[in-house]
């Protein structure tokens, strides 16, 4: 008895010591490394083909997001109104971009990462909805086949979203850094009456 009592207890000291160096940094780095491996190369490739410059939005990006709209228009993009179509194409494409940056960064991580939930969600129900994918691709959750592009896949796609929406990038991110920042010039700012001309 005394012998599973050692174990056990040896098992909580190393449990508490792992996660006392871990605490803090591991997951968040964690998370957006695997944000970085698995998605940003899919993203970054799918919003290049939605400009045809920096600041030139093509018309694919078009066809991808609102076909429904360039449907109606005759397929002339041109003719598609901007609200709330083009405005739809302008912050889709340039939150392809943006959001992925934001969240490898760990820069403005919750709001990133909360964009691209909302991201994958509307891009999902885009699938669904506008390019009508068929019933396998869509998939079913709580069954035996775990391979589904949208509810099995994108699912996994959130979760590491989901933890750096709720609890930030950790103390390897810019959101640290400049939160540290911050923290120093307000203490210096209350320390001295004002802030000097250097801080």
């Amino acid at each position: 008895m005394t012998f599973a009592v050692s174990l056990i207890e040896l098992y909580r000291r190393t449990v508490r010591r792992v996660e006392a160096m871990l605490d803090g940094w591991f997951l968040g780095l964690l998370a957006r490394l695997v944000f970085l491996a698995v998605l940003v190369p899919y993203y970054i490739n799918s919003a290049l083909t939605k400009f045809d410059g920096p600041f030139a939005i093509a018309d694919s990006a078009y066809y991808q997001i609102a076909l429904p709209a360039v449907d109606a228009a005759g397929g002339d993009v041109s003719a598609v109104s901007f609200l709330p179509w083009g405005l739809m194409v302008f912050l889709g494409s340039y939150g392809e971009i943006l959001f992925p940056l934001l969240v490898v960064a760990g820069l403005f991580t919750r709001i990133a990462a909360l964009g691209m939930i909302g991201f994958i969600i509307v891009q999902s129900l885009t699938d669904i909805l506008v390019h009508n994918v068929d019933a396998t691709t869509v998939g079913a959750l709580f069954d035996r086949f775990p391979d589904s592009v949208i509810l099995d896949q994108r699912l996994l796609w959130i979760f590491p979203l989901a933890y750096l929406a709720v609890k930030g990038a950790g103390l390897l991110s810019l959101d640290k850094l400049f939160c540290t920042l911050w923290t120093r010039r307000k203490g210096a700012h209350e320390k001295g009456g004002r802030l000097s001309p250097t801080a």
